[in-house]
């Protein structure tokens, strides 16, 4: 995935179509990470896509599910921010 997307439209599992708003891309342990925000929704929870490749060498985005690999790009996320909001 391109590092200058700053919007991508998902479809939800309701068959609907949601824009959200890219806050960074991270590599961590050899694998890509997406963090978005919905657009037209007041809760601005972000949530994490890991970057995987279907059978056809195309970019597709999943959702983290192992808690594991999922709090340690939580982590990366927070101090990224942190630091960034320290400078």
């Amino acid at each position: 995935m391109d590092n200058d997307i700053t919007q991508i439209t998902l479809i939800d599992e309701d068959g609907v179509e949601r824009n959200f708003q890219v806050v960074t891309k991270m590599d961590i342990e050899n694998k890509e990470y997406v963090v978005v925000v919905p657009e037209e929704s007041n809760d601005s929870e972000a949530i994490i896509l890991r970057i995987d490749k279907d059978s056809d060498g195309n970019d597709v985005l999943v959702t983290v599910e192992d808690d594991n690999e999922f709090n340690v790009v939580s982590e990366a996320y927070e101090t990224l921010f942190s630091e960034d909001d320290m400078n």
